[in-house]
C-alpha cells in the first residue's frame, strides 16, 4: 500500500463544516482549510439565536476564504428573498439552496432564477445522481456554484458512496463553473476518498479536523497509546475487583 499523501499534497480542498465561532476562527488560522459552511441544524447545536448577526460577526473577520450559510424558509418566494439578502453580505458568501422543500418540490426554478442573477449558489443535500443531473443545468449561468452531495449520508444508508461521487465528478466535468463538495463525512479517511473520487471540496467538521496529526501515524505506536490510555483511565477510576 503507498504512503498516504500528506494533507497539503491533496488537490482536494478541505472546508471546514461547522457554527462555533471559535472552533472557525481555529481552523481559519489553519492554512489547509480552504474554505467553510454551515446550516441551520449546526447553528441551532451551537445555541445560535440571531442568524444575521451571526453571519456578519463571521465574515468580519474571514473576508478572504469562501463560505456557505444556508436559507431556512420552506417557501420558494421567501427562499429567494433570504438568498438575495444572504448574497448580499460579502463577496465570498455562497448561498445554500436545498435540492427540494420539505413538500418534495424541487428548487429547480429558484436555483435557475437566482443563478442568472449571479448569485454564488451551494445546492445541497443531494444524495442521488439523478439530483445531480437535474440541478447542474440550472446552475449554468452562476459565476461560481458548488453541489453538496451528502456522502455521508449515503454511507449511514449502507451504500458505498465513492462510485456515486465518481459518477457525478465525471458527470460534472462539462460545467467548469461546479466544484461538487463530498459532504457529511464520518471519518477522517473521506477526505482521501473524497481525493480519489476527484472531488473539489469535502466539507469536515471540527472534531474531525482535529485528527489530521493522526495522519500517517506508526499504527504499532498507535495501539500502544490506545492500550496506555484504557489502563490510566481503569487506574484513574479506582476501578479493583
Amino acid at each position: 500500500m503507498p504512503p498516504l499523501k500528506k494533507p497539503e499534497e491533496l488537490k482536494v480542498k478541505i472546508f471546514a463544516d461547522g457554527a462555533d465561532k471559535a472552533g472557525i476562527l481555529e481552523m481559519y488560522r489553519n492554512p489547509l482549510i480552504k474554505g467553510f459552511t454551515t446550516n441551520p441544524t449546526l447553528m441551532r447545536k451551537a445555541g445560535i439565536t440571531d442568524y444575521r448577526a451571526f453571519a456578519l460577526d463571521i465574515l468580519s473577520a474571514i473576508k478572504d476564504r469562501p463560505i456557505s450559510f444556508e436559507v431556512f424558509a420552506d417557501e420558494f418566494d421567501e427562499m429567494e428573498r433570504q438568498a438575495l439578502e444572504i448574497s448580499r453580505w460579502g463577496a465570498n458568501v455562497y448561498v445554500k439552496i436545498p435540492v427540494t422543500n420539505t413538500h418534495r418540490e424541487p428548487s429547480d426554478s429558484l436555483v435557475r432564477r437566482l443563478s442568472k442573477t449571479g448569485v454564488k449558489l451551494n445546492v445541497t443535500a443531494l444524495m442521488t445522481l439523478e439530483q445531480v443531473r437535474r440541478i447542474a443545468p440550472c446552475l449554468g449561468d452562476s459565476p461560481a456554484a458548488c453541489i453538496s452531495l451528502f456522502a455521508g449520508r449515503v454511507a449511514d444508508t449502507g451504500v458505498d458512496p465513492i462510485p456515486l461521487m465518481s459518477d457525478a465528478v465525471r458527470f460534472l466535468q462539462g460545467y467548469p463553473n461546479i466544484e461538487l463538495i463530498w459532504a457529511s463525512p464520518r471519518e477522517l479517511l473521506s477526505i482521501y476518498h473524497a481525493e480519489c473520487a476527484g472531488c473539489h471540496i469535502i466539507t469536515v467538521t471540527n472534531d474531525v479536523l482535529k485528527k489530521i496529526p493522526l495522519i500517517g501515524r506508526d499504527l504499532t505506536e498507535y495501539s500502544l497509546d490506545t492500550v496506555k490510555m484504557f489502563y490510566d483511565d481503569g487506574r484513574k477510576a479506582g476501578y479493583s475487583l
